[in-house]
């Protein structure tokens, strides 16, 4: 088992690709703490060998850190928490764009802020970042806000990355093309037409399908791994091909 002795923390991990990821660093020997704002979907997870659960609003700076301050010391950090808005620059609102910032980096600045001092510590760890090709990139029809949050996470992931390369400490991203998550299920179907926006999806993707979950997390498991010990700052793409 790759992951075996290893202590794990995954947010957003009730549904998607925090779920599949949870279980795949599971069934890899890791200790994981899956948290969630809704703990009803933590109850998936029950009976379910090396995962504990516990609430978790990412928003509230002094939950992430009471919840890290009782966990041991984490070797991993799955920030996956994150919301996507529709539309361009001339129909976003503030409170769209300050909101977005709000989940997609600010809750992952937080998220590191709590677990470094830890790692940094025990001389290692393996941060890990959900950001997307929908970013710095390339640019998405309609994503404006989403794309631009994505492209900071980028820059954070680097810039991390950049600050403890020789403290054992590793910070990589994630990105993901389209995902056939419960997320995207609830985007279509808000539209008018929900079999033509899901065909809509699926055609800006060159294999001719969206990804499953379950095909994001073994990327997952091997940033968290010693596996990818020499790799840190990096943006890993896998996209089914839109960034061919």
């Amino acid at each position: 088992m790759r992951l075996q002795g290893k202590t794990a923390l995954v947010t957003a991990a009730g549904q998607g690709i925090g779920h599949a990821s949870v279980l795949a660093l599971a069934a890899e020997g890791a200790q994981v703490w899956a948290t969630d704002v809704n703990e009803k979907l933590l109850e998936r997870f029950d009976g379910v060998a090396n995962v504990k659960t516990a609430r978790l609003d990412v928003l509230d700076k002094a939950a992430i850190a009471a919840l890290v301050k009782s966990l041991p010391t984490l070797d991993v950090l799955f920030n996956c928490a994150g919301v996507v808005h529709n539309g361009s620059v001339l129909d976003a609102a503030d409170a769209d764009l300050e909101f977005a910032f709000s989940l997609n980096v600010r809750a992952q600045f937080w998220t590191i802020q709590a677990v470094l001092p830890g790692m940094l510590a025990a001389g290692r760890g393996s941060i890990i970042n959900m950001a997307s090709v929908c970013s710095s990139m390339k640019g998405l029809p309609n994503r404006f806000v989403y794309g631009t949050t994505k492209a900071a996470v980028l820059g954070l992931t680097k810039s991390v990355a950049a600050d403890y390369v020789t403290k054992g400490i590793r910070c990589n991203a994630v990105c993901p093309g389209t995902v056939d998550t419960p997320s995207l299920g609830d985007r279509i179907n808000a539209n008018a037409d929900p079999e033509e926006a899901r065909k809509a999806f699926i055609a800006r993707q060159p294999m001719g399908r969206l990804a499953r979950a379950e095909e994001i997390a073994p990327v997952v498991v091997f940033l968290a791994s010693d596996e990818s010990v020499f790799a840190t700052g990096q943006a890993f793409t896998v996209d089914g091909g839109i960034m061919i």
